[in-house]
């Protein structure tokens, strides 16, 4: 930049119409604009991607638990702990057996 009077508004003038910092600014505003300039914070895909997507990853393992090609031993153990429930009598009535209940 040349330096005339002149110049240094006209460079002042170009930075406000095309929002860029003029010359002229201190380095706290400078800062500013850089902070400003960023994407929002729940637009950037390190923040967005983060974390697995739980709902897909759930769906695919209990599909393929159904196929047999991945073991949740958690799940086996709860349905073990069902299926000997019923053995003994203490599961859930069926339905049929609430509805003679009610009607006696």
């Amino acid at each position: 930049m040349s330096g005339s009077r002149y110049a240094a508004r006209m460079a002042r003038l170009s930075a406000k119409i095309f929002g860029e910092v003029s010359p002229t600014d201190t380095k706290l505003s400078r800062k500013v604009v850089d902070l400003m300039s960023k994407p929002y914070y729940h637009e950037q895909p390190e923040v967005v991607n983060y974390y697995p997507k739980h709902f897909e990853v759930t769906r695919l393992m209990k599909t393929l638990r159904h196929f047999g090609l991945f073991r949740s031993e958690h799940l086996d153990f709860t349905e073990e702990m069902e299926r000997l429930r019923k053995l003994r009598g203490k599961g859930k009535p069926t339905r049929d057996a609430r509805k003679r209940k009610k009607e006696e």
